[in-house]
């Protein structure tokens, strides 16, 4: 997995570098599948049932599963959320990132607290910690700077499958003490996804694209890290 992550951490630098105004997704998209290609691994989306494609590009309201097509061209003030996978020697890892094209300040601040909650809610990652540990974390995180974490999807246990147990809530759910102790070298997705305003989120016309039903912008990180006994080890990081 360790191989595996690197390789998309590199493909994820890449894919960053490319936000600019006029690119396309699509863009994105064939260098992704060529780098991957390349380094001798597989996308892990494209084993998804029915989906075709090696990311998930989101613009602003969009937060996840967003077809990278040639039609969707980013503009000046864009925030791109940038999703993929990579299938390695029979094992997946997954990153996301949120960036923004001359964001404004105030979105530049939406950016940093998800940066923040990711970075607090990686530090959990410790055997004898819990799951609540990193949901709680992440969700505290984001409402206290004024944001919503988002309630209908969750990180995921990741490894000889894309999405493996346990999920793991943006937000704390339910009693602490009933929540799966993290035990060392466990491998989780760990994803801060939130909004600028409403949790509420609806699906778009194509079936896959999950956007935010008030029309505000969404953030969206994640990274593949290994369950350590004092310290957890990030994978997908650049």
């Amino acid at each position: 997995m360790a191989r595996g992550g690197k390789i998309l951490a590199d493909v994820k630098k890449t894919l960053a570098g490319m936000v600019k105004i006029g690119v396309s997704a699509q863009e994105l998209e064939e260098k992704a599948v060529a780098m991957i290609a390349e380094a001798g691994a597989e996308p892990s989306f494209m084993k998804v049932p029915k989906y075709h494609w090696a990311t998930c590009i989101n613009v602003n309201a969009g937060i996840v599963h967003g077809i990278p097509t040639e039609e969707l061209v980013f503009r000046e003030g864009d925030l791109v959320s940038i999703d993929l996978g990579v299938y390695y020697q029979g094992f997946h890892t997954d990153s996301s990132l949120s960036v923004a094209i001359n964001p404004t300040p105030e979105m530049a601040k939406f950016l940093e607290v998800g940066q923040l909650a990711m970075k607090k809610a990686l530090a959990q990652a410790v055997a004898g910690n819990r799951v609540w540990d990193i949901s709680q974390t992440i969700g505290e995180t984001v409402k206290m700077a004024g944001y919503s974490p988002v309630r209908a999807l969750v990180g995921h246990g990741v490894g000889r499958e894309l999405h493996e147990e346990p999920m793991i809530p943006c937000l704390a759910i339910g009693d602490r003490d009933k929540s799966l102790l993290l035990e060392n070298g466990m491998s989780l997705a760990i994803e801060v996804m939130y909004t600028a305003g409403k949790p509420d989120l609806v699906q778009a016309f194509d079936g896959w694209t999950i956007t935010t039903r008030d029309g505000k912008i969404s953030g969206l990180f994640e990274e593949t890290v290994v369950v350590g006994g004092g310290k957890p080890r990030v994978l997908t990081t650049y």
